[in-house]
Parts: C-alpha cells; structure tokens; sequence
C-alpha cells in the first residue's frame, strides 16, 4: 500500500482504531490527567495521598459532650439511679449504687457528692435546750444533753409520714385551723429570757409550708406566724406572697425584713438558721446568708419560757400551714459572720459536722469493650468560694480496673444550670482494659470558704 493509498484511507474513514499499533509503557507519555475523561481507574492505582490530602477531618466531640449533658440533665430531672449504655455511663447520686467507695467524701440525699461528714459531738451540744428530731418520738434534750421531757406540747399539729425530710416523721400544721392560743405547738420548758440582749439564741428547722394566708404583703404580728414569743413580744412572720418580716416588741411594736426580695418558697423543704446575736438578728434560707436586723431588748414582762411554732397566741391573723421537721433551738450564736453556711444532711442532733480539707470516691466499673480512649463530663456546685479545675476538683480515669488512673486535664463549659458549672475531658488516653472508672478527688476543702460539690458524672468511652 503506497503512502497515498493510506492517506486516502485515513481520509475517506477506512482506517480504525484496530489499525494502530500497540504502545508499551515506556513509549506512553505523561498524559495530563485533565485528559481522561471516561472509564474507570484500578483502585490499585489511586494512592492513599490522594484521597486523604481532599478529605476534610471530623471532630464529634462536641456531639458527644452535647449528647453526654443531655443524659444529665434528663437523669436528674427523672431521678434515675446510676446507668450505663454501650458508649456512656451516667451517674447524678440520686443513690449510692453507682459509688464503690468513698474516702472522707459522703453523697447527701439531696443528690450531690462533697467532704462534709460528721464531725462527731457538737460542740454546743451543752446549751441545746430543745430539739423535735426526726421521728415521733418528741424528746427534748436539755443541757445535760440526754433525751428527758417530751419538748413540744402538741394542740392541733400532729406527727404524720406524708413529708418529711429526714426519717419517718415531721411535725404537720394542717390549713384552716384558726387562730388562738390552741393552735400553736409549744416548747414546755425553759430557755434563757431571749428579752436580755446578753443572752444568745439560735433557732433552726426545716419547713414545708404548703398554703399562704392572709392579704398582707408585709405581715403583722399574728399573720403566718412561724415562730412567736407568747402573745406576742416577738414573732417570725410570712406575709401572702411569702416575704418574711420579724416583729419585736418594746412598748411598741417594730417590724424588720432582713430581705424584701426573699420569698419562702412553697411545697419544697427549705433550711431556715436565725440568729440572735448581741446586736442583730441574722437569717439564713437554704445555706444563704439573707441579711441581718437590729435586735431590739423587748420589754421586760417578755415570758422566758414560751416558744410557740405556727401561731402567735390569741393572734387574730392567719397560722402557719405546712410541716416542720429537726427543729433546734440552742442557747449559743452558732453562726457568726455573714458567709453561707452548709444546710445539714442529716438531722441537726446530735452530730456535728466538718468538712475534711481532702476526700475522693470512684465509681463502680463498668464493663466494655476494651478501649484505651476515655472522656467524661461533670457537674459540680461551689457551694461556698470558688474551686479550681484540677486543682481543688481533681478527675481521674481508668480502664483497667482502677489498676492504673490517667490524671484528666478538665476544661470548663458553659454553665449546666444557674449555679451548676460543667467540665469535660475528651480522648484521654489510658492504659487499655475492659473495666472502666472514675475517680474524683477534692482539695483545699474548707467549711464555709471553699466547698465543692460534684452534681453528676457522665462517662463516655
């Protein structure tokens, strides 16, 4: 065939594909990959780089803290023991089940892990002139310290199981009952004259008031009485919307709120400390410090032996309605200063309590596949100063067991809940196991200037 000859077959179509010979390897040259435009290429031929340099990495961290605070909060708002799922362990104290041990640490019942323990007798334990405990036993405890004369002389209050806050019983001041020198639930013994400035008083107890009387904003001396001196030189009043105002006689009647914003709440027990100093009166609701008043000498026909709880005498206002529960009146100013102070975990008589400057606990294990990647979120409470992240609040985790626990950096969050800080840790590496723990510890623990409280533990591995 003459060159013409292929010429003139290229042109008029006559020559294919098929018609070209076959190159090697060598004979190919660099082909500009903007030029292949069909079919596949072997995945043998694609290398790892060039996938890897286009492929943007993900980070699910925040996705597992956000999951890890919803399991949180959806246990405390359900109550719900320690549990554990196949990549996460929740624990908000509503119980001890999820704690294995405990060094100088104790879960109170209201749901939260710290260093405060018992601190063994009260050191007023002399000067307690009174006290309604826990059950229905209504013992009082004079100054010899031992159980004598039943304390409270009862009219229409009775001992009922329906709330209580600590034991089987509370004291229960049921609505509508009236008012008058009946209606009241009376110490029997005697105290010194509280009308003597030289004598100081403390006065705590729980309540649960249930139902509010009366119309008066700012209450008067027989409306909502709490507390009351015979009828009346001095009273503790609840006014309609739940302000609490003291009343104190000398010739003339002199009403003091310690705050105008604070508001006994219903429904709910609250920890109530008064304390009559030299010169104030000095109130605390729920560990916080309130406020204080002046303390007035009353007139001296003021009775020193006639404490009345939920009605001033003859009152012609409203009573008290609700429960009272671990009432102690004590001959001393247990509480000086204006610091808040730490609400009891158990009843007030006859332990005191201490707060020990270090303790740890750790959790049970749990089992899983084996990992040497754990996480975890925590909620805790400054209940009094300020605690530093690992330092003062120290996290720990272990997968083998407790044989082995890495020292966790933990970085703060936002806030759980008002008054409720968050920290987490993520990925920390450690040995690898099966058998996963936690274990956190305190430091620089100090009563009323530097308590931690750890509110719930979410494990994520």
């Amino acid at each position: 065939m003459t060159k013409a000859r292929d010429l003139a077959n290229i042109i008029s179509g006559g020559f294919t594909v098929a018609d070209l010979p076959t190159l090697t390897a060598s004979e190919i040259p660099n082909l500009d990959a903007s030029k292949i435009t069909s079919g596949s290429i072997a995945d043998a031929r694609i290398p790892a780089s060039a996938v890897s340099q286009h492929a943007t990495s993900f980070d699910d961290n925040k996705i597992v803290n956000d999951i890890s605070t919803l399991a949180i909060r959806q246990a405390s708002n359900e109550n719900k023991s320690a549990y554990n799922t196949n990549s996460m362990y929740v624990d908000v104290f509503q119980d001890d089940t999820g704690i294995a041990s405990h060094t100088t640490t104790t879960r109170n019942s209201s749901e939260y892990v710290d260093t405060l323990a018992s601190g063994g007798t009260d050191s007023n334990y002399s000067n307690v002139h009174f006290i309604y405990e826990d059950s229905n036993t209504n013992s009082t405890n004079g100054q010899s310290g031992s159980a004598s004369t039943t304390a409270l002389t009862l009219n229409d209050q009775s001992f009922v199981t329906t709330q209580k806050k600590y034991g089987t019983h509370s004291l229960y001041f049921p609505n509508g009952r009236g008012t008058g020198n009946t209606k009241s639930s009376d110490f029997t013994g005697t105290i010194p004259n509280i009308k003597d400035l030289s004598n100081l008083h403390t006065l705590e107890l729980f309540v649960y008031h249930t139902h509010r009387n009366g119309s008066n904003s700012n209450p008067a001396y027989d409306d909502n009485a709490l507390w009351a001196i015979s009828d009346t030189y001095a009273s503790i009043n609840i006014g309609d919307s739940g302000r609490l105002r003291m009343m104190q006689y000398t010739g003339s009647q002199i009403y003091q709120s310690w705050d105008s914003n604070y508001y006994l709440p219903l429904n709910t027990w609250t920890h109530l400390v008064f304390v009559w100093g030299s010169s104030t009166v000095k109130f605390w609701a729920d560990g916080t410090y309130i406020g204080s008043i002046t303390r007035h000498a009353l007139v001296n026909a003021t009775p020193a032996n006639s404490i009345r709880f939920g009605c001033s005498a003859n009152g012609s206002g409203h009573t008290f309605d609700g429960y009272m529960d671990s009432i102690r009146w004590t001959n001393a100013e247990r509480y000086t200063g204006t610091s808040n102070i730490t609400v009891p975990p158990s009843p007030h008589y006859p332990n005191n309590l201490t707060t020990n400057a270090t303790g740890n606990f750790i959790s049970n294990a749990i089992t899983t596949s084996s990992t040497n990647k754990m996480g975890a979120i925590i909620t805790y409470q400054d209940n009094a100063g300020t605690n530093t992240l690992n330092t003062d609040i120290v996290l720990q985790l272990s997968a083998d067991n407790g044989s082995n626990f890495t020292t966790a950096t933990m970085t703060a969050l936002p806030d759980f809940a008002t008054g409720i800080k968050m920290a987490k840790v993520n990925d920390l590496s450690v040995t690898a196991g099966t058998q996963l723990k936690y274990k956190i510890s305190f430091a620089n623990q100090s009563s009323g200037s530097k308590e931690a409280r750890i509110r719930g533990v979410s494990l994520q591995y």
